[in-house]
């Protein structure tokens, strides 16, 4: 984005993209009856976990800086252990909130350090559009656990990326229609695959089958990981050196993860 794509038609492109991979899988599974009443709750999840997500995150990058967004992901946690408090009454215990604390500012510490926050008024609107994002995932999070103690991954998140699909058509096929396919070199359809397989196939689909055995507030936590996995990748590929206040935002979120996870033996 954007010299290729625009945000909105590549969210277009990732969706549909996971769809098919999604809808193929659950071929491979015996077919799960849906109850009547659960279709609007996946229709609820498909708007907050892959509409509203997917569209404002891409969008916000637009407009915004990756710092910033860092930042304004770290709220997401944090939201999810209050808002599942009051829909599906999952418990707030003072393991959870510690773990929450100590992970966040493990990830801030590293994020931080590695740059200049701006939050500026030429990036507000994209980081409006950050915290929409996080905010509509942390939704997802939790009004998707109780379908996990009823149907299988495969069969919840196959219909809400359908449902999802619904919202995102209209929103972006002007800009999925502008695609020039034959101006699009090699590599940027590599990295185009890429974002559909691992980071929204096998992303999502992980994510979900993590939420059938844990609550939501531990799966929301390992977002607290993707800097530190993102320094590490660096490290391995010469790009960054390892220092002090890698291995100390290292720690710090592992043992947010671990006391969030606790709970849960």
């Amino acid at each position: 984005m954007p010299d290729y794509i625009q945000p909105f038609g590549l969210t277009m492109l990732r969706v549909f993209g996971a769809i098919f991979l999604f809808w193929t899988l659950s071929f491979f599974y015996k077919n799960e009856k849906i109850e009547k009443k659960d279709f609007f709750r996946l229709a609820l999840c498909g708007l907050f976990g892959v509409a509203i997500n997917q569209l404002m995150f891409l969008k916000g990058l637009d407009y915004t800086n990756p710092i910033d967004a860092s930042i304004i992901m770290t709220v997401n946690p944090i939201l999810v252990l209050i808002i599942a408090s009051f829909l599906i009454n999952e418990k707030i215990t003072f393991l959870k909130i510690l773990g929450i604390i100590v992970g966040a500012a493990g990830a801030l510490t590293l994020i931080l350090f590695s740059g200049k926050a701006s939050f500026s008024s030429n990036t507000f609107l994209g980081n409006l559009m950050m915290l929409v994002n996080a905010s509509s995932y942390a939704v997802y999070l939790v009004i998707a656990k109780p379908l996990m103690l009823k149907y299988k991954p495969i069969t919840v998140i196959k219909w809400v990326f359908l449902f999802g699909s619904f919202v995102i058509i209209p929103v972006g096929f002007k800009e999925f229609g502008e695609i020039v396919w034959t101006e699009i070199p090699i590599n940027i359809y590599l990295s185009i695959l890429y974002l559909i397989v691992f980071t929204t196939f096998f992303a999502y689909l992980l994510n979900i089958y993590g939420l059938k055995i844990l609550n939501s507030s531990t799966v929301s936590i390992y977002i607290y990981s993707q800097p530190i996995l993102a320094a590490i990748v660096a490290i391995i590929l010469g790009k960054d050196s390892l220092d002090f206040i890698k291995i100390l935002s290292t720690i710090l979120v592992f043992i947010g993860v671990f006391l969030v996870s606790k709970q849960q033996k």
